[in-house]
């Protein structure tokens, strides 16, 4: 993808919870989503209960592309504008890194099929909703859906074998001597 014409510096906040399994002790999900870079370290934990705790993960930046506004103009036009949150396994500990963080569906969605990652939406601050409004606005170019027509094949340049009649063999065929 190409270079993005702005950045959000955003904090992520997970909850770990004790799990109800014999081979796992937590579970993991994407809590939430702070404007800017709060200065707490990566792995603060901001909360906690007996079952449950609030952990500041760590950075991330969201990336905005002028070709994809139109994902995020409708994003901002559905009932709760998200944000979607990618959390990548590190096989040490703290278990898991923030990757990445996007306010585009399409990606968001495309991420959520990558096997061992934690896609979760988060809701939208307000925050970034109004800069992404803002950005939006400015950069975005409306595309006229254009529907391709299928071309008539040209029967004639298709490669064809010619036709070969077959001619029985001299003698006959089979069998004889």
């Amino acid at each position: 993808m190409s270079k993005p014409l702005k950045t959000l510096p955003v904090g992520v906040v997970v909850e770990r919870q004790k799990a109800q399994s014999q081979w796992i002790d937590y579970t993991w999900r994407p809590e939430s989503v702070l404007p800017g870079i709060p200065d707490a370290k990566p792995w603060t934990i901001l909360s906690q209960t007996d079952e449950t705790a609030l952990i500041y993960a760590g950075a991330a930046e969201i990336e905005l592309h002028p070709s994809e506004t139109t994902q995020y103009r409708d994003n901002l036009l559905s009932e709760q504008p998200v944000l979607w949150v990618v959390l990548r396994a590190t096989d040490l500990d703290p278990p898991y890194e923030v990757f990445t963080v996007t306010a585009d569906g399409a990606e968001g969605e495309g991420l959520a099929y990558t096997g061992s990652d934690i896609v979760e939406t988060v809701p939208m601050p307000d925050q970034i909703a109004e800069t992404l409004m803002s950005f939006v606005s400015e950069h975005h170019v409306e595309r006229v859906f254009f529907k391709r027509k299928r071309t008539e094949t040209n029967k004639d340049a298709l490669g064809r074998k010619p036709v070969v009649e077959s001619v029985p063999p001299a003698g006959g065929g089979r069998g004889q001597k």
